[in-house]
């Protein structure tokens, strides 16, 4: 494709995507999720996200036109910023639903665009799925609080870098990628149940398109307990930030608390202060404490590399500057960093400064009294 060609680009927002993240609501599927989740006082931040992908492509005006819904769902974005569009679907109701996704995408689809972009989660792109013609290119832009599809860049910003490769002339490949969405019911409960849908083709510029999240348990028991060893051994007074995932599971087995697998507690001393506590909860708790004096205890997504932005949107960018970098323990097995392929760990907070913050390298603890140095890279 020539540079100086015009790009027709399908453009959808489902604006309630990710608003649990903050609540420790475990996704965002659900009228009776979105409503407890407003009514908490939730901030819809889909259409920040959709936002900071349009923003890399505003130099390119002239060569782009979009086909979008009305309002929320995605004309209000492409307005205020300028963009040339045509919308051609309204929701019937306030707040929009899974069906206005499926309703808006059948018929912007139907207007020939060249590549559909959306922003949303696992729920949204299962909801597309089920509508697109099966030759449909697509590309997510990640807003929701799951996102294990492998059909979403690794940022808004990436998702904004593959439509500019475009543009540029610079992909001619495509492949398919898994749709995966969880049983949110019991993602809730502490159990992840994943399942997939089907396949969807996008852009291959595999340097802005994630991998689809591993799923399973760390098998090597002995190596958990060996990095169990060395954080326990490493405890002070501290308070302890513990996320989610398997490895950090193993470690508050091993001192003997009950752990929320997907969500964030809070120990103290070898005690158990708060459990899936939600991001102002957390926040509270660490700001009245003096920097050094809080602990954050991750692991990254395997698969992916993701170390923040994935389902743990409860660490907010004010959490973790409060906490800072330096108190930050990473925890994974070498066989879990080796299946990076020498890919770099990701930050992708929503907040560009802080992702550049924590971007260089950090020491992940590896076992007992064994760390190796990754780099982190802020993913743009």
């Amino acid at each position: 494709m020539e540079t100086s060609s015009r790009l027709t680009v399908g453009f959808i927002i489902n604006p309630y995507a990710g608003i649990g993240g903050a609540l420790a609501l475990k996704g965002s599927d659900g009228a009776d999720i979105r409503e407890k989740a407003l009514a908490a006082g939730a901030e819809k931040k889909a259409a920040k996200r959709a936002e900071t992908a349009l923003k890399l492509l505003q130099p390119y005006k002239q060569q782009l036109h979009f086909v979008t819904a009305d309002n929320e769902m995605g004309a209000d974005s492409l307005k205020a910023l300028g963009f040339s569009f045509d919308s051609v679907y309204k929701a019937s109701e306030t707040p929009s639903s899974p069906e206005d996704t499926k309703k808006a995408v059948s018929e912007i689809v139907t207007h020939d665009v060249d590549i559909l972009l959306f922003a949303g989660g696992d729920g949204t792109a299962r909801d597309i799925y089920q509508v697109v013609p099966e030759q449909q290119l697509v590309l997510g832009i990640p807003a929701g609080v799951k996102i294990h599809s492998g059909v979403y860049a690794i940022s808004p910003t990436g998702a904004g870098r593959v439509i500019e490769k475009i543009l540029q002339g610079e992909l001619s490949s495509i492949h398919n990628a898994d749709v995966m969405d969880i049983d949110e019911d019991a993602f809730r409960k502490g159990t992840v149940k994943a399942r997939r849908f089907g396949e969807m083709s996008l852009p291959a510029e595999l340097e802005y398109v994630q991998a689809v999240k591993m799923g399973g348990k760390e098998s090597d028991e002995m190596v958990l307990d060996d990095i169990a060893a060395e954080v326990t051994e490493r405890i002070d007074d501290e308070l302890l930030v513990m996320g989610s995932g398997s490895t950090v599971e193993a470690i508050m087995q091993s001192m003997g608390h009950e752990n929320t697998l997907l969500g964030v507690d809070l120990v103290q001393q070898n005690n158990l202060l708060a459990g899936d506590v939600t991001e102002s909860r957390l926040y509270e708790a660490v700001a009245q404490r003096e920097t050094g004096s809080v602990k954050l205890v991750i692991t990254l997504i395997g698969g992916q590399g993701h170390l923040l932005g994935r389902g743990n949107q409860q660490l907010s960018p004010r959490v973790i500057r409060h906490i800072g970098k330096e108190n930050i323990w990473v925890v994974a097995t070498k066989t879990k960093l080796q299946a990076l392929n020498n890919k770099p760990l990701r930050v992708d907070t929503g907040d560009s400064e802080l992702d550049r913050e924590l971007s260089g390298t950090i020491r992940v603890i590896t076992g007992y009294h064994d760390e190796v140095l990754m780099p982190v890279a802020a993913v743009y």
